[in-house]
């Protein structure tokens, strides 16, 4: 049902990725009305995690919005037709804990003073 439907509005996916999410959103909505948005999602992401590895993220609608952090060479955003298509594997980057009172004094050499 999708050959020559998609249009990808953004991606940094290699083309076979972007070929395999293609090909999955097709059977998925061969196998969906497209109405049911939230088992078309279900299918792309649990196919993609097999195929790629975990951590996969897909949202499926037709009037969304995001703004994600994704791993790089891990999103596409397509539609087809009125349907719109979200496909990420998700990433955080995690600050540099603060360091605690103690060590903070101790970099100063004045921890001594602060013990009893």
């Amino acid at each position: 049902m999708l050959e020559g439907k998609a249009v990808v509005g953004e991606t940094d996916m290699l083309q076979t990725m972007q070929e395999d999410a293609l090909d999955l959103a097709a059977k998925a909505l061969d196998f969906y009305d497209v109405t049911d948005a939230t088992d078309i999602a279900r299918f792309i992401k649990q196919d993609f995690d097999r195929m790629h590895g975990p951590g996969w993220q897909c949202v499926v609608g037709r009037d969304f919005g995001s703004f994600v952090t994704h791993c790089f060479g891990c999103f596409i955003y397509f539609q087809v037709g009125s349907l719109s298509i979200l496909l990420f594997r998700g990433s955080a980057s995690f600050p540099e804990p603060e360091k605690n009172q103690f060590e903070a004094l101790e970099s100063l050499g004045s921890l001594d003073t602060v013990r009893a």
